[in-house]
């Protein structure tokens, strides 16, 4: 197959961000508490449930907490609480009577003892079932339950609702033209990793490594995200004390080393930047754009865009939604899944990006709204900073399609994703460097 170099042009796609509900503007902290979020999510959650009650359990009475009464089969909808026996309490570190506890793996908590209490406005009551597992759910999920109350006081579960996967726009009809969005996440620049590697992925995507042919498959490219963690500053210097001007050029300069990597890239194609955990952003969830003052070489372009954690865009009507990792990383601490694509598809069929904030994972505390709510079923899910690439099409009930994507670290794979936006396929994109002596 012949390439005309001579005409060689770099497809483009319509770009629309939808990250409003992800932005803070005029909210104020006022001291407010964190229960504000919990009843804002519990009541527009219940409205949806409520609504899908009918095909579900369509002769069940519904009660609230107060409500049941002994031996009456009923459904109640509230808000899940997991007690764990092993799960960390800053108050221990100021416990008088320290003893010594059972030995946690840093990873998880979850122990065969955990139980789950359902909660509303109205009160909690302690669920006892088979159907239930206390490993697969976690605080901050919002469900309805079949069952009847015991003797005991406790709440007898025969059947669970998730609210379920939300309403998907229909994939764009395939043009047979193909394009794709390239995925890379936890480049750590900085770090003692090789910087070769990534400025191979640069080259790659730009269209200047390779002959002809992969030059043609570059052109293709209509889109990177970089999806958290693209710096690694020495913390170490930030110690409450006034820096030095050497310290400040050590501590600035891996900013300055991914703002020359980010001009190559945004001279040739729109980019996105996510702030993750390690990054100069807010820690809580959504973290905000990184400010634009500290990319002064890519700033300068249109095709640069400062993006916030989670990130919610749409490319030629195709949904993106994705996160730099902290929601699926927090999930894996708190319930069990056999991998992490399976944590993804939970928060999708739970309706929720990130069940455990404000409980285990650091968030703004909103007071009428819970922006994590998914209300649109995306195309394309994704998560940074992973262990390894991991990816499997996710299919709903009412024909939503999703691509579950697992971004691994690429200072510790060098491994970037490519999708083809035309049927969603997805590849892992390698590169490896060997330095020899």
């Amino acid at each position: 197959m012949e390439v005309d170099k001579a005409n060689l042009q770099r497809k483009q796609s319509l770009y629309h961000s939808m990250d409003e509900g992800f932005e803070i503007r005029k909210e104020m902290y006022r001291g407010q508490q964190y229960s504000q979020i919990y009843f804002a999510r519990l009541h527009l959650m219940r409205t949806l449930i409520y609504s899908l009650l009918p095909n579900w359990k369509p002769h069940l009475p519904v009660c609230t907490v107060l409500g049941l009464e002994e031996g009456k089969e009923c459904a109640i909808v509230g808000t899940l609480y997991k007690h764990m026996k092993l799960k960390p309490c800053i108050l221990d570190e100021y416990s008088k009577e320290r003893s010594a506890g059972p030995i946690v793996q840093p990873h998880n908590f979850v122990h065969s003892d955990d139980l789950l209490v359902l909660e509303d406005e109205s009160g909690r009551v302690k669920l006892r079932s088979d159907v239930l597992l206390p490993s697969v759910y976690v605080t901050g999920n919002v469900v309805a339950l079949h069952g009847k109350e015991t003797s005991a006081g406790d709440f007898l579960v025969e059947d669970i609702l998730e609210p379920g996967l939300p309403p998907q726009l229909e994939l764009p009809h395939d043009s047979g033209e193909d394009k794709y969005v390239v995925f890379v996440s936890g480049l750590n620049v900085g770090n003692s990793s090789n910087p070769l590697q990534f400025q191979l992925l640069v080259d790659h995507i730009t269209g200047h490594l390779g002959d002809e042919m992969e030059q043609s498959i570059a052109a293709q490219i209509v889109h990177v995200v970089i999806a958290g963690n693209s710096v690694d500053l020495p913390c170490g210097l930030l110690n409450g004390q006034n820096l030095a001007s050497k310290d400040q050029s050590r501590l600035f300069e891996p900013i300055k080393e991914m703002d020359i990597m980010l001009t190559q890239i945004a001279a040739s194609l729109p980019l996105d930047i996510m702030p993750g955990p390690n990054d100069p952003s807010n820690f809580a969830l959504p973290q905000q754009p990184l400010h634009r003052c500290l990319f002064p070489g890519s700033a300068s372009y249109n095709t640069f865009r400062t993006c916030t954690n989670p990130h919610f865009f749409q490319l030629d009507n195709v949904g993106f939604l994705g996160t730099s990792g902290q929601n699926v990383d927090d999930l894996e601490k708190y319930s069990e899944a056999k991998d992490k694509l399976e944590f993804m598809e939970r928060t999708l069929r739970w309706r929720h990006l990130a069940p455990t904030a404000p409980n285990t994972l650091g968030c703004y505390p909103f007071t009428d709204r819970d922006p994590f709510l998914i209300e649109k079923c995306p195309h394309v899910y994704f998560v940074g900073n992973q262990h390894k690439y991991e990816t499997r099409l996710m299919k709903g009930p009412e024909g939503q399609v999703v691509r579950l994507i697992c971004i691994p670290r690429f200072s510790e794979t060098g491994v970037a994703v490519v999708l083809n936006m035309r049927n969603l396929e997805c590849h892992a994109l390698t590169f490896g460097t060997e330095l020899g002596s």
